[in-house]
């Protein structure tokens, strides 16, 4: 039977990055959620290693990214095939930088957090069966059950609640599989992070803070090992030494493991009352570290609208753009993850000659450049607009300001008015004082007079009109976003 009878709000699958950063996101808000994780303890398994410039960004607008800073190692160049290197100082943004952390570093920033905010992680809860009506009912191995207004599978690439719901996995595995290894090594001269590659694989190094590297291997010429076997160092010291020249001295494994890479898609995001998130909704390739970067940025669109919805602000159809929105993301992921993985992993000695000098060109290219660092870092991650909306609309907001930021203005939660009428919409925005900040905008010839930002770090509404339409507009936006002003004061 459901615990004590109780119907929580959110029911989360999974305490990976994503479901620990989604049960924060609720339960900063007051929703009531519980993390539900198969595994027994807290493993310490490194496979993400790479945070990226956004998902720093998002980091910071909960107070979080100087955790994660401070446990990881920041690189300011970003290689995203051996031989070419792109300078992270070009990029719009307060975190110019890729940082190096091993995963089990961001999840316990994240856990920590969680805990603090009052959530429940119960371990060792083997989700056995999921069923659906005016509520989403959980059935677990050890005979319990919980009962939940909506469920969230944040449990991974194999992830149980997708085959529940029996959505499919689209996609395809690659034929050669990973050898990730966590060891010492003695890089090359002022190279801690650099990358090989050859007919016979490529070989991946990135440095970590406390002195270890993550080495990331394909080894071509040993395709057939089975998936199975357990990874010895010597697999590892033998691509480097094929792949690089030499095997830089690796010693010391913390942690080893071989795995298949996938390149695989969720059909739907959203089945009722259930989403997919995380791993469980997209897998790719570990070249680019983009996966735990899109699960928390999962998380972070999610997290509001359930919010939304479950106070009654909104309705149930806002829910609907969390797959709208994030499903064209994950899936330009997998492209830009298979198409560096193909390139990378050919076969052809011209084409490995010929591409890297191919690449570099190209990336000399300003708006090339631009585009391909957007995606790469998620700065330019933007989601679709309606007819009619303002250009800004589902475009990122940078961080500006100081004593307050604006991203410290963030970090209860709520909305916030980008004023640049000189304060004519005081008056207005009142009624909604509990749910929505106001933060002074400096208008520019040709920037907006006003700016929603949803609590995601996007732009839900934007006018250029002047102060006394902005204030007549500003009601009806603000009845759409958060609910009648009524209801809005009693939040």
């Amino acid at each position: 039977m459901a615990r004590g009878g109780v119907v929580i709000d959110v029911g989360i699958i999974g305490a990976g990055p994503t479901g620990l950063m989604l049960a924060c996101e609720l339960a900063m808000r007051g929703v009531s959620c519980r993390i539900f994780e198969r595994r027994t303890t807290t493993p310490n398994i490194t496979r993400a290693f790479a945070v990226h410039a956004r998902t720093l960004e998002l980091l910071d607008t909960r107070d979080l990214a100087g955790q994660v800073l401070a446990r990881g190692k920041a690189m300011g160049t970003l290689a995203p095939l051996p031989g070419v290197s792109m300078d992270l100082n070009t990029i719009d943004s307060s975190f110019p930088m890729v940082v190096m952390v091993a995963q089990s570093g961001t999840e316990a920033v994240l856990e920590q957090r969680a805990r603090e905010l009052g959530v429940e992680i119960v371990r060792g809860a083997e989700l056995v069966g999921l069923e659906q009506d005016d509520l989403a009912h959980l059935r677990f191995a050890d005979g319990s059950s919980e009962s939940a207004r909506y469920v969230v599978g944040c449990d991974g690439a194999h992830s149980a609640v997708r085959s529940f719901l029996g959505v499919d996995f689209v996609g395809e595995q690659y034929q050669t599989h990973i050898m990730l290894a966590d060891v010492l090594l003695d890089p090359p001269e002022n190279s801690p992070m650099f990358a090989r590659f050859n007919r016979d694989g490529l070989v991946l190094v990135l440095p970590f803070e406390d002195g270890y590297f993550r080495v990331i291997a394909w080894d071509l010429k040993n395709e057939d090992v089975p998936l199975d076997k357990p990874l010895e160092l010597e697999e590892v010291r033998s691509v480097a030494r094929r792949v690089c020249g030499s095997d830089y001295g690796i010693r010391d494994p913390r942690w080893m493991s071989r795995f298949l890479s996938e390149r695989r898609q969720a059909a739907k995001y959203r089945v009722g009352r259930v989403f997919l998130a995380g791993d469980a909704a997209h897998v790719h390739s570990p070249i680019g570290g983009q996966g735990m970067n899109t699960g928390i940025q999962d998380a972070m669109n999610l997290g509001w609208k359930l919010t939304e919805v479950l106070r009654g602000q909104t309705s149930n159809h806002l829910l609907d753009t969390y797959e709208s929105e994030r499903h064209p993301v994950g899936a330009q992921v997998l492209a830009l993850t298979d198409g560096l993985t193909k390139l990378t992993l050919s076969r052809s000695r011209i084409r490995q000659a010929v591409q890297p000098m191919l690449l570099r060109g190209v990336l000399t290219i300003p708006l090339i450049r631009d585009r391909f660092l957007g995606r790469g870092t998620g700065i330019g991650i933007a989601y679709a607009r309606q007819p009619g909306e303002h250009p800004l609309v589902g475009t990122r907001v940078r961080d500006y300001g100081s004593a307050p930021r604006l991203y410290e203005v963030m970090r209860d939660g709520k909305f916030v008015l980008l004023d640049g009428t000189g304060g004519a919409v005081h008056e207005v925005t009142a009624p909604w004082a509990q749910r929505v900040n106001v933060f002074p905008l400096e208008r520019t010839a040709r920037g907006p007079s006003a700016v929603l930002v949803r609590p995601d770090g996007y732009v839900g509404w934007a006018t250029d009109a002047d102060g006394s339409r902005v204030s007549q507009e500003l009601p009806s936006v603000l009845n759409q976003w958060l609910g009648t002003a009524q209801a809005a004061s009693t939040q």
